[in-house]
């Protein structure tokens, strides 16, 4: 069975779960709401706070389902509650970054700036404080959509090995190479 798939998901405190017909989810909380489509084969069961997802048979397809499904609704579960946060930094000479409401202006190094338009869902935050380099910090309720937000911006410059320059993720190690200098 499906470690992943078997464990419980806590429903937190200002938390509302509502199953309706044909297994359309929704998740209500204090940060907003999420609706996820599950697979009709597969039944969710809420008894005092906990959330269960339970398969019918050990096909394949109901065995890769199950899994997907619990670790879906734990993120719809945490997003509305808690939220979900991805910062990213800007590295390089020049590279500059600023936003008016949810338009991000980028100068990345290219002839031209790069506008990038937000959905409303995401709030971004752009910071430009001295001795660090440029951030940008993504919030939202839902972790898709701040993903993809996240890697779509980080696509526009990814980090090269040779100097490190681009956008990246703040935590990320990069894995660097040695110029032509090493080769000798």
């Amino acid at each position: 069975m499906s470690r992943i798939g078997k464990s419980p998901i806590e429903i937190l405190s200002g938390v509302s779960i509502d199953v309706s017909q044909g297994n359309m989810v929704t998740v209500k909380g204090p940060k907003g709401e999420l609706k996820q489509q599950v697979d009709p084969d597969l039944m969710l069961e809420i008894e005092d706070g906990i959330l269960t997802v339970k398969r019918p048979t050990e096909q394949k397809r109901h065995k890769s389902l199950h899994g997907l499904t619990r670790s879906l609704l734990n993120n719809m579960v945490i997003g509305v509650s808690e939220g979900y946060t991805i910062e990213l930094e800007l590295i390089g000479v020049g590279y500059r970054v600023a936003n008016t409401g949810n338009l991000l202006e980028l100068s990345l190094g290219y002839s031209h700036p790069i506008y990038f338009a937000i959905p409303e869902e995401v709030k971004v935050t752009a910071a430009m404080e001295k001795g660090s380099p440029p951030s940008i910090k993504l919030e939202s309720h839902d972790k898709q959509l701040v993903g993809q937000i996240a890697t779509k911006i980080r696509a526009f410059r990814s980090p090269e090995p040779y100097k490190g320059k681009g956008i990246k993720y703040k935590g990320e190690i990069l894995r660097r190479k040695a110029g032509k200098t090493a080769a000798k």
